[in-house]
């Protein structure tokens, strides 16, 4: 446990160092600095911004009394009290710190050694006696287990704890280590003996899910079991250990609302710039698996900091389903780690083989970008995997991610786009050519050659997550590219069209401005035009619109498909047609009670249905986001490859095999 708080004020020190966070103490207290990934940078930066956000409001609200105290539990080597009193908010505030005995006596050598600490604590500032480790004017440090609820009462006690004054508690994801019973007291026995107190909590929730899976075996791994999960599950559950525990208002908001209501946009888009950034997914489910919890008593006026800044609608309620579809393993004749990856794209080349190129996986043992194409090819009932043997590679693969492959022909498909990293310009195209005639039962049987196009194309293929469709017009067949992102633009809203025979970008008149700018979306072919479903728009928010680019005599025209109930926003979605339904595969939303399974939309009536993919057959947890999808029409079988992603500092989940849904039931229903 004690580790975590090491590893905490490493990543907060590193944010710090990279302007998301502005504490010039963190490298002092922090000892090592290391740089974390700006995913991590992202994390710690909505931690630290939900505590000093309620902090300082608690502080706001208070400044009439003549005195106020914070008691910071399991600080480890956090820097508020050095930050507050730098830039004068604690004019008559007591900051007492509580840890463990060996982290509080490692704290007061550190501060008295170092002069810019000692300093603010004033020449007042000692080693202390007992379980006071250092004790100045305004700023104790205590060393003990916060677990022995009589051993710390009698410390803050014996600081000079006041009960009567206002008082905040800071609980800065250490409650869940303890034992539920003790932690239960601890909130009680503050909401008890406090006449006018404070509680802030900021904890990990949401533990059965397939991000929550990975999360918790990770602290498992650690020796630091994430006790609260099981008890206390999400944002209602703790609003009700709340209430149970004798406190009269609470709040509580997961990390996403966090960002979105309470976070003024400006400095929104100030931390969105800081620095490339493609981690979409795991950002936001990061945010859906954390909360921060306020909660008062005796407070007048009331204090409520996670006032809304926006008014976002809550996305905690539950979710409406109509069924739910089993997912079973893919029977396959080999095990091999090639579809162990994300951020790639498989498509069916041919009846019963599909080809996977790209994306980050694993190959040989060892996390990459894959090099490697597999194949899937189905013989007799089953599916048998394998790596493809490639001509002409050399450098022009580039082993890209967030690309697309689109078959234009029984032996030609065209690859567009894809980044090798976010900061780096985006990619070009590339033929892939395999034998007209293949009657290959074997993956080794088959040859995939690369082929530059030439001349090299303009502009517009340069990007990623975007899509490339297959459309008609006056008979002539195009590939519409739209949406992606690039090094350059973030969110990208512009399209072309390619035609297929040249590659070249021909003009073609589309009435109507068209969908906001988007990346991370869907599209599917569509009585000759595309449908275009979700994806993240220019704010990283989630999009619930579907546009269908109609074919008209003199051109295309962008349509709104109206769905009821409305298509809850997503992203990082795949998605196919099928007999006038429009089937919505996964993705990501910001509704942290559940994850997206399979939605169907009915082009015709409009009629939204969403189904739970039931994964009790599965030993590992399935995530749903950064995969690929191919469906078989004729078995009514959709084949999921891949999926996951970097689980933020819980390691990197890839799904280990594909699985298979059959859809048969869910179809004839509509």
């Amino acid at each position: 446990v004690q580790g975590t708080g090491g590893s905490s004020a490493d990543s907060k020190c590193s944010a710090a160092a990279r302007g998301y966070i502005q504490d010039r103490f963190l490298r002092l207290l922090a000892g090592r600095r290391r740089r974390r990934a700006p995913l991590i940078h992202r994390g710690y930066y909505i931690r630290a911004r939900a505590v000093d956000h309620c902090v300082r409001d608690f502080l706001l609200k208070t400044q009439s009394h003549p005195r106020t105290q914070i008691v910071s539990l399991g600080a480890g080597f956090d820097s508020l009290y050095f930050r507050l009193k730098d830039i004068g908010l604690l004019p008559h505030t007591v900051v007492y710190e509580v840890d463990f005995p060996n982290v509080t006596c490692q704290k007061a050598a550190l501060i008295k050694r170092t002069k810019e600490l000692s300093a603010l604590v004033g020449d007042t500032g000692r080693e202390g006696l007992g379980v006071i480790t250092f004790s100045g004017e305004d700023y104790k440090l205590l060393g003990v287990d916060l677990s022995e609820l009589s051993e710390l009462e009698r410390a803050l006690e014996e600081a000079g704890l006041d009960k009567e004054i206002p008082t905040l508690f800071v609980a800065e994801v250490v409650l869940t280590y303890m034992e539920n019973s003790r932690s239960d007291a601890v909130i009680r026995w503050a909401a008890e003996r406090f006449s006018r107190v404070c509680f802030l909590l900021y904890e990990q929730m949401h533990p059965e899910d397939p991000f929550g899976r990975v999360m918790q075996q990770h602290f498992s791994q650690m020796n630091s079991t994430l006790n609260s999960l099981a008890r206390y599950p999400d944002c209602e559950a703790q609003q009700r250990r709340f209430f149970e525990e004798g406190w009269t208002e609470c709040s509580v908001m997961d990390m996403n609302e966090f960002f979105t209501c309470c976070t003024p946009e400006d400095e929104q888009k100030r931390v969105q710039a800081l620095e490339p950034f493609d981690e979409y997914e795991e950002w936001h489910l990061k945010c859906s698996h954390y909360f921060v919890l306020t909660a008062s008593k005796g407070m007048e006026p009331c204090w409520t900091p996670l006032l809304p800044n926006v008014p976002v609608p809550r996305r905690d309620g539950p979710i409406g389903t109509a069924g739910s579809i089993p997912v079973v393993v893919c029977p396959t004749h080999s095990e091999i780690s090639g579809l162990r990856r994300y951020g790639h794209r498989s498509v069916l080349v041919k009846p019963n083989v599909i080809l996977t190129t790209g994306g980050f996986g694993e190959e040989d043992g060892r996390h990459c970008r894959m090099r490697n194409f597999h194949v899937l090819i189905k013989h007799a009932g089953c599916w048998k995997a394998g790596s493809v043997r490639k001509e002409n590679s050399g450098k022009r693969w580039g082993e890209r991610l967030y690309h697309t492959v689109s078959c234009l022909s029984n032996s030609l498909a065209l690859v567009v786009g894809g980044r090798t990293s976010p900061s780096s310009p985006g990619l070009g195209m590339l033929w892939l050519k395999f034998p007209e005639t293949c009657s290959a039962s074997q993956p080794e049987d088959i040859t995939v050659e690369l082929v530059s196009v030439q001349p090299a194309p303009e502009l517009p293929a340069l990007r990623w997550r975007h899509s490339t469709t297959e459309v008609t017009f006056k008979g002539e067949k195009y590939l519409f590219l739209y949406g992606g992102r690039s090094a350059v633009e973030p969110v990208l809203g512009s399209w072309c069209f390619l035609h297929t025979r040249d590659l070249s970008c021909a003009t073609i008149p589309v009435e109507d401005p068209g969908p906001e700018g988007r990346h991370s979306h869907s599209a599917c072919s569509w009585k000759g035009g595309a449908l275009i479903a979700g994806g993240l728009g220019a704010a990283e928010q989630p999009l619930g619109s579907v546009f269908f680019l109609r074919e008209l005599e003199h051109g295309f025209r962008w349509q709104a498909v109206e769905t009821h109930p409305a298509l809850i926003p997503r992203y990082s979605h795949t998605a196919h047609v099928h007999d006038g339904k429009l089937l919505l595969v996964g993705g990501v939303w910001l509704h942290s009670s559940s994850v997206p399974g399979i939605t169907v939309v009915d082009l015709v009536t409009g009629l939204c249905v969403d189904y739970v993919v039931k994964k009790e057959h599965l030993e590992w947890p399935l995530m749903l986001h950064n995969h690929s999808s191919v469906f078989l029409p004729n078995e009514k079988e959709l084949l999921l490859i891949g999926g996951g992603g970097n689980c933020f500092s819980f390691g990197t989940h890839l799904n280990p095999e594909p699985v298979s849904l059959n859809l048969g039931s869910i179809l004839a229903s509509h």
